[in-house]
């Protein structure tokens, strides 16, 4: 079982906890981790793009010149993609670019970026965290603490609002829900912190 260290929000160790291994200690699965970060960033895309072809730019209904005797080359619209002004070949066309993961690659994917994290020594379990006002400065000393600079930071989810007001003005730092984990944000972050309320989240979900 994966046992790793808890922090309090000094920076000190407090205590040790057992990671469920289904979670925390499974087997790492690369392809799946990867079609979890394209379908993130595939969703994200607004898909608007539009390019006009010739059938729908305006004008070009007359023949530039007659097709034989001025020393040109013939041509039938200056609409034509070879004209400036002209419709685009294949141009682009508004698409959807989603795509969908089933359940279960979703969950594997998740449980094995976790795991990359854990391996990598770059997942930080704190007794608790929260703050009394809203205050970037406390979240500061909270990171320079744990000698972390970015971070994705991981909530129970209840009564955060403080904590995630204080981290929003930090670059480089990002605050969600455990019930809104996604393998992007766990790689895309150098260190995952992590509440212990979390953690249980997390793993009533996964395992």
């Amino acid at each position: 079982m994966a046992n790793v260290s808890v922090y309090n929000m000094e920076g000190s160790e407090v205590g040790k906890m057992d990671l469920n291994d289904k979670v925390f200690a499974a087997k790492v699965n690369e392809h799946l981790i990867h079609m979890a970060v394209v379908l993130h960033l595939a969703n994200k895309r607004q898909g608007t793009q539009k390019a006009k072809t010739r059938s729908e730019v305006r004008g070009g209904g007359k023949k530039p010149w007659k097709q034989k005797g001025t020393g040109h080359a013939r041509q039938g619209s200056i609409r034509a993609p070879q004209w400036k002004g002209g419709g685009v070949v294949f141009a682009p066309v508004p698409r959807d670019y989603s795509f969908k993961m089933n359940k279960k690659e979703k969950a594997c994917a998740i449980r094995s970026a976790l795991t990359s994290r854990v391996n990598e020594k770059k997942f930080l379990v704190m007794d608790s965290l929260a703050f009394d006002e809203i205050k970037t400065k406390k979240m500061v000393k909270v990171l320079d603490a744990l000698k972390v600079k970015k971070a994705l930071v991981i909530l129970d989810g209840g009564d955060n609002a403080n904590v995630v007001l204080s981290s929003r003005n930090i670059q480089g730092v990002k605050t969600i829900p455990a019930n809104s984990v996604n393998v992007y944000d766990i790689l895309k972050y150098e260190t995952v912190i992590i509440t212990k309320s979390a953690v249980s989240k997390i793993e009533e979900v996964y395992a």
